[in-house]
Parts: C-alpha cells; sequence; structure tokens
C-alpha cells in the first residue's frame, strides 16, 4: 500500500540534499588526490643517474611549475659522450684508401676510441664509436662522431677538452717513416736517404699514401726493415759512406702506449754521423 509520508516538496528537496552530499564526497576526494599529488611533486626525483650541480634557488625561496629557470642541473658522469668531428676531406681520402686495398675495413661495433686529455695524458679506459654522423657543417666541412666512454674515477667532466684518437682502418702490412726524414724536390716528389747494408746512402724515391701523426704512410718505395737517415740527410749524397745511429723519436716512443691497429713503421730510423 503506497502511503505518502512526506510531501512531494520535502522528497525532491531530501534527494537533491543527497546529491549535493554526494556530489562533496567526490569534489573532497577529487581535492584529496590533488593533494597526494603535489606533494609527490614536493619532492624531485631525476630519471637518471649523475651528479647535481650548483643550486639556482635557496631553501624557502618560491617556486612554480612552469618557471623560467632551472632549479639545477644533473649530469651523467658514467659513461661519457664524447662529441668530435671529421673533416670529410679525410672522409673521402678514407674511402679511396679502402677502395685501393690500403686499408681494411673495421667493422663497426669493433672501432676502438683512445682519449687524449688537455695536459697531453692518455685516459686509460678505452671507449667505442657509437655513431658517425649522416650530415656535413657547411660552414666546418666535417661531420659529427660520437663515442662512449667509460667514466668510473670521473676524470672526464661536460666540457673539457679531449682527443679523440681511433683507428679508421686496418693496415696489416702498412710501413711508416718519420715526416723529418722525407724531402721533396722541385718537382714534388718524395724521398728518403737509405742506408744499405753496406753502411752507403742512397737516395730511394717514396709513394705516400697519407700522413699518420707525425708520420708517412708508404705506399712505395720501401722494404721493411729498411733503415733510413732521419736527421742530418741534407748533408749527405747518394754514395756516401756513414756510420748510423739508431734514434728513439718521441712519435714511436709514443705509438707504444697504442699505435693505430695493424699499423707497423719501418724498423730503426737512424741517424747519420
Amino acid at each position: 500500500v503506497k502511503i505518502d509520508a512526506i510531501s512531494a516538496q520535502a522528497n525532491d528537496e531530501s534527494q537533491a540534499a543527497v546529491a549535493q552530499a554526494s556530489a562533496d564526497v567526490a569534489v573532497a576526494r577529487a581535492n584529496l588526490e590533488t593533494a597526494r599529488i603535489n606533494l609527490q611533486r614536493a619532492r624531485i626525483e631525476a630519471p637518471i643517474g649523475g651528479r647535481i650541480s650548483l643550486s639556482n634557488v635557496s631553501p624557502g625561496a618560491l617556486v612554480t611549475a612552469n618557471q623560467a629557470e632551472a632549479l639545477t642541473s644533473i649530469v651523467q658522469l658514467d659513461p661519457m659522450y664524447v662529441d668530435f668531428a671529421q673533416s670529410t676531406a679525410e672522409l673521402l681520402q678514407l674511402r679511396h684508401d679502402l677502395e685501393a686495398g690500403r686499408f681494411q675495413r673495421l667493422a663497426g661495433d669493433q672501432i676502438p676510441v683512445r682519449i687524449r686529455l688537455e695536459d697531453g695524458s692518455s685516459y686509460p679506459h678505452p671507449g667505442k664509436l657509437q655513431f658517425a654522423g649522416l650530415i656535413v657543417n657547411p660552414t666546418m666541412g666535417t661531420v659529427t662522431l660520437r663515442a662512449i666512454v667509460p667514466n668510473p674515477d670521473g676524470a672526464l667532466l661536460p666540457g673539457m677538452y679531449v682527443q679523440a684518437l681511433l683507428p679508421t682502418g686496418l693496415a696489416p702490412d702498412a710501413l711508416l717513416v718519420p715526416q723529418q726524414s722525407v724531402s721533396r724536390d722541385l718537382t714534388g716528389q718524395a724521398s728518403v736517404i737509405v742506408i744499405l747494408a753496406d753502411g752507403v746512402t742512397e737516395k730511394r724515391p717514396l709513394t705516400l699514401a697519407r700522413a699518420i701523426g707525425s708520420q708517412w704512410l708508404v705506399d712505395s718505395g720501401l722494404q721493411g726493415g729498411e733503415r733510413v737517415v732521419v736527421d742530418g740527410f741534407q748533408r749527405f749524397k747518394p754514395g756516401d759512406k756513414v756510420e748510423p745511429v739508431a734514434v728513439e723519436l718521441p712519435a714511436r716512443a709514443a705509438s707504444r702506449q697504442g699505435p693505430p691497429p695493424g699499423a707497423h713503421p719501418a724498423p730503426a730510423p737512424t741517424t747519420a754521423q
């Protein structure tokens, strides 16, 4: 049996009050969730591991979500990325050398990179080439390469000046001669003074492929084991008898710390007395 215990108006008012109370509860829950999120965001967690630099704000200062100034900077120190440039001329020369068979191509994941620090010392942890850029800088005529280098001791810092040394190809039977031992005539023909087994000098024309550091890569004209005059060759003419003295060149001493793989200098550069 239907009984109208209250009036229709009172019933409508009660239903409206229930709906309003439910809405108020929903708003309160939303406000609570917003407060919880804001509280979580009050603690800033970096998405990367690294070290924090100088803070741009002091404790108690007002910061906002959309402010232009960053609170600080976080840098990842291990590993480090080393970006360096290579000229397009060197890339073209490398391509010609590979096509001519002077070098064997290295696999992309087998190219080691050694780092030389600004003071000239060698960085002890070798890295590897990560990628080579595909866009040439029109102003500099270079492409960018990137190496990834381990930095467990934190010796490398962002923005440091370093030199990256990497092999561009493998030449198992390559011969290198110091640049200071090579002379050129008026036509540009390169030559060296070779000391034969009997101590007699001989002028030998050379075909040079390219410069590698302070040395020349010899294409033809020398054989492994032959001795060349490094200092004082201007005083000799072919057929002179000399007493050679082996010398230790700085470039060769440095090469023991890590020469390009497969590059073998011509043995025993000499000076003559």
